[in-house]
Order: C-alpha cells, then sequence, then structure tokens
C-alpha cells in the first residue's frame, strides 16, 4: 500500500519533445527532488531524447547525478570560495556569479552569471572589464542569465537579454554561447534570429517535465476505515469527531510531502480572501487534506502522521474501502512517493 505517482508515459514524452522542437539545444534541468521523478528517472529521460548536459542544482547533486547521466553536468548553483569540495568529474561545469570567483577557478569548465532584473547574484555591468584578464584562466563555457517568471512592470525579457548581450558585446567578452531562462518560445526564437552567431541554450525544468499536467497523478492507497459517529474521540490528540462516517487512514504523510507547502505570491483580494479563509480554518483545526474521494476534497481529521494521514469522510459520501485509492493534488517538487508507475 503506497502513495504512488502514475505516468501516462507516451503522452508525458510527447509533452517533452513539443518543448524539445520549441527550444533547440535545451538544457534539461534536474534539482531538488528531480521535480517528483528523482534523477535517476530524469538522467534516463535525458539520455533517452539525446541531451548532451544536463543540468542539477548543486555539487552534491552533481555528485550522485554522475552515475546516471553521461554528458556534461552543469551545476546551476554558484561557486563559493568557501563551499566543501565535492569531487566531480571533468564534464562538470560550474557557475561563477562573481569576478572572484572566476579568478578561483583556474583551469575548470565555467559559466558565468550575469546579474539580471531578479538581483539574486550575478556579475554586475561595472565588473564586465574585470573579467578580461579572469577568463584567460578557465574554459569559458558561456554567459548565462536567469529571469523572473512574472514582470509586473510590463518589461520585455527580451529587452533585458539584449541588454545583456549589448553590454557583453560592449566589453569585448565572447558571445558564443548564452544560457537562458524562463522565455517564451517566440521570445527564443527573436533571440535566435536576432543573434546568429550565438548558441542560446535554453534551461528547462518545471515546463519539460510537469508542464502536461494531466500526463501524471497522485494516488494514495485506503489502508484502514474506521466508522465514527459524531462525538466519537480519535487520533493523537483525542479529538471528538465532527459527525458521522468514517475515519480513513491513506498512504501519505509528512515524509511524503503531505501536509507541506511553500509560501504563496498572493494577488489580487480573491486570493487573498481565500488565504484569510484558510487561516481561519486553521484555527479551528480544519485544514482541507490533498485527498480527493467521491468528487471532493477531503478534511484532515488530525495532522498528517510521518507515513499515512487520517481523513474524516462523511456518511453521506460513498463509503471507502481498504484497497482502494484515492486521488492526491501534491506539489511535484516537494512531493516524494513510494513508487512510480507507467501507464
Amino acid at each position: 500500500m503506497a502513495l504512488t505517482l502514475y505516468v501516462d508515459t507516451d503522452r508525458w514524452r510527447a509533452h517533452q519533445q513539443s518543448v524539445i522542437q520549441q527550444f533547440p539545444g535545451i538544457v534539461p534541468v534536474c534539482k531538488g527532488n528531480g521535480y517528483g521523478f528523482g534523477h535517476e528517472r530524469l538522467a534516463e529521460e535525458a539520455h533517452r531524447f539525446g541531451s548532451d548536459i544536463l543540468a542539477v542544482g548543486t555539487t552534491y547533486e552533481a555528485a550522485r547525478t554522475k552515475d546516471f547521466f553521461g554528458g556534461d553536468l552543469l551545476v546551476l548553483t554558484p561557486f563559493r570560495k568557501d563551499e566543501e569540495p565535492v569531487p566531480l568529474p571533468d564534464r562538470a561545469i560550474r557557475s561563477v556569479s562573481s569576478v572572484e570567483g572566476v579568478g578561483l577557478m583556474r583551469g575548470a569548465r565555467v559559466v558565468i552569471e550575469v546579474m539580471s532584473s531578479m538581483k539574486r547574484h550575478g556579475v554586475a555591468e561595472e565588473e564586465l572589464p574585470q573579467l578580461h584578464a579572469a577568463i584567460d584562466e578557465i574554459r569559458l563555457e558561456g554567459f548565462a542569465i536567469h529571469l523572473p517568471l512574472d514582470r509586473t512592470d510590463g518589461s520585455s525579457a527580451v529587452e533585458e537579454v539584449i541588454g545583456w548581450m549589448d553590454r557583453l558585446r560592449a566589453a569585448r567578452l565572447p558571445l558564443d554561447t548564452m544560457f537562458v531562462s524562463h522565455l517564451k518560445p517566440d521570445e527564443f526564437a527573436v533571440l535566435q534570429q536576432q543573434f546568429p552567431q550565438t548558441n542560446f541554450r535554453a534551461r528547462i525544468g518545471t515546463h519539460l517535465w510537469l508542464g502536461d499536467a494531466d500526463a501524471t497523478e497522485y494516488r494514495g492507497a485506503i489502508l484502514d476505515v474506521t466508522p465514527v459517529v459524531k462525538g466519537d474521540r480519535f487520533g493523537y490528540r483525542q479529538q471528538k469527531a465532527a459527525g458521522d462516517g468514517w475515519l480513513v487512514v491513506v498512504a501519505g504523510g509528512t515524509s511524503h510531502g503531505v501536509g507541506l507547502e511553500s509560501p504563496k505570491a498572493l494577488h489580487g483580494m480573491t486570493s487573498r480572501a481565500k488565504g484569510v479563509a484558510r487561516a481561519g480554518l486553521a484555527t479551528v483545526n480544519r485544514n482541507l487534506a490533498p485527498f480527493l474521494w467521491g468528487g471532493k476534497q477531503r478534511w484532515f481529521a488530525e495532522p498528517p502522521h510521518m507515513q499515512v494521514s487520517i481523513l474524516f469522510v462523511p456518511s453521506e459520501a460513498p463509503e471507502p474501502k481498504v484497497g482502494e485509492e484515492l486521488t492526491a493534488i501534491l506539489r511535484h517538487t516537494t512531493t516524494t512517493v513510494d513508487r512510480t508507475v507507467d501507464a
């Protein structure tokens, strides 16, 4: 009995191909928990569709993934001089976001990140002249720019990249390869047309692996069903049942990522009102679970346990049976499953 990720493999791979065709030279990204699929599975997929490179988040991920993927490994987290050394093969490429960092990477394969409107990390425009001497000591694989997802000020992603191309050209720095993130297909095509001598490579993770939501589905198996009547006490904290129905024990708990979520960026009054409502319900121990039964999202009977969750299903709903599965609405990047099944 498990929390399972079901994959419509043909549909999933068809979506991959559609993205690959829109972004020639794509750099597939496999970081964190492997977008819910795991590093080994995504490395296999990248090898299957012929990618020469795979981007990972950290040096630790690169060390784990090197045995699954035989091409180049691009480490996205920038090098820091006081980081713990991790043995990596020569096919590993390090991202660097400072002039100092470039100077410390003598002989290494390096991608230099420039500071975008994300303002997360990167070499600033005024530092570009200092890169000339520094890049002579490294094997420069190209420059990179990481763009924001939303542009609420109405600015253009293409214009931001063009601006950096012009700055790099003015600083007489090589423009052979530019790694980009978060561009639309038409924006990517515009850049390719405008700079035919530059090899643009789009680093893509979420859209590549998770862009077709209907290609995957999480389901948790029902392990136990216990009838209760209103007022019955149950669980670790001996709370009272809110009504007649069933306590349903389903595979999937905190160790799987159930009940965990990252903070949301709320926009507009409707989303803020929903957030206030959810917070209010939580103060009286009313928390919606990610599991659906009888076409409705059900409530946690109590906070999820480490490997299972207990749900309250009211008597007017269809009676749950041990061995049946509940569909679960879970975030891929925070979920760890017991097994993956290709359908």
